[in-house]
């Protein structure tokens, strides 16, 4: 009876785990290229037995060395070009939507953890010292609507925007919702609320770094200007397009004429646009993406740079922002571009995108 048990035990994990690698390589068949081998089944057996999930919509980053910096237009705050080791980390496919904060919103009113003030949102308790997002009585390119403490997510021409990334969004605001989701899933929490500080150590959702976040948007492929190659069209990223730069090559011109609508802001949604060679959507354009790291312009040239997982300067004024966004021209879609603005700042072309520590 017991070797019965045992049998039936062993089949049934051997089908999860079978279930498990089609479902993270699905290309896999009798005749497919897609291999898996025993550290992917030793990290799906932590997970099940652990009971640390990683959505589905997360990629995992295996971690190495990269030439972090700008190599192709010498930008003086992205210079000089430095290596940079980085652990593994699992990042989110795609911008956080307007549906997934606003489930946030409600949650996080009903539970006390927010307060809307003039039609902004800020931290409980803060007053009106850490804003989260505006919402559109405030600000009418903000796709969020409040009404007796009930939010929900607009339609625009007609258009739902709950798969459209959230925009109006704080770095405040970002971290918070972090910790939020990591509350909802049973993982640790990863910030400080009172200080606004990251513990990298534990195990939840969190902005990436700024090193984090170019390994991530460069593919594994150095040297290049964009996600995909040295040029940027409108074919593949949600941008202002202008003849002023010889890499944007796009045949139209301004902003994207798909999602030109005429009603600001003139994003697409989270699933919108070409793959990088990490399957990540839209980190170039749509929505420029907050990362953890205070922005200073000469961080690459301080001595000793710390070159094994940095996460920037211990203090400043700006935040780290990347990527680019729907209003922005093709050089701040560069995968070097660096900007920074103070964390509670909320406007139409700010937004972000989540990883997770691997177990």
């Amino acid at each position: 009876m017991k070797k019965k048990t045992i049998l039936g035990g062993s089949i049934l994990l051997l089908s999860l785990l079978c279930g498990w690698v089609f479902a993270a390589c699905p290309s896999a068949d009798l005749t497919g290229d897609c291999y898996v081998d025993m550290e992917d089944f030793a990290e799906f057996a932590s997970q099940w037995l652990t009971g640390y999930h990683i959505p589905d919509d997360f990629i995992k980053l295996t971690g190495g060395t990269f030439d972090m910096g700008d190599s192709n237009d010498g930008s003086s705050d992205a210079l000089p070009v430095h290596s940079v080791q980085l652990d593994s980390f699992y990042i989110c496919k795609y911008e956080l939507t307007n549906g997934e904060y606003c489930a946030y919103l409600n949650s996080a009113y009903q539970g006390g953890l927010i307060a809307v003030i003039d039609d902004v949102v800020y931290k409980a308790g803060s007053g009106t010292t850490y804003p989260y997002c505006n919402t559109h009585s405030v600000s009418n390119t903000s796709q969020i609507d409040c009404n007796d403490g009930v939010f929900s997510v607009r339609t625009k021409g007609g258009r739902d925007m709950s798969d459209d990334p959230m925009v109006e969004v704080s770095w405040y605001g970002a971290a918070a919702y972090c910790n939020w989701r990591s509350l909802q899933e049973g993982k640790e929490l990863c910030y400080n609320l009172s200080a606004w500080e990251c513990d990298f150590s534990k195990k939840g959702y969190r902005l990436p770094t700024e090193a984090e976040w170019e390994y991530a948007a460069r593919g594994g492929v150095p040297n290049l200007r964009f996600p995909w190659g040295d040029t940027i069209t409108h074919g593949q990223a949600n941008y202002y397009s202008d003849t002023d730069y010889f890499y944007d090559v796009s045949p139209t011109r301004g902003y994207h004429p798909t999602w030109n609508d005429g009603i600001f802001p003139y994003t697409s949604p989270s699933t919108y646009g070409v793959d990088n060679f990490y399957h990540l959507k839209n980190v170039a354009g749509n929505v420029a993406e907050w990362a953890y790291d205070w922005y200073s312009p000469t961080y690459y040239s301080i001595t000793p740079y710390p070159h094994v997982n940095p996460t920037g300067p211990l203090t400043g004024e700006n935040r780290v922002m990347r990527g680019g966004g729907w209003s922005y021209y093709a050089p701040s879609c560069r995968v070097a571009a660096r900007d920074g603005h103070p964390p509670y700042v909320r406007f139409n072309g700010c937004g972000l995108r989540l990883v997770l520590p691997p177990e």
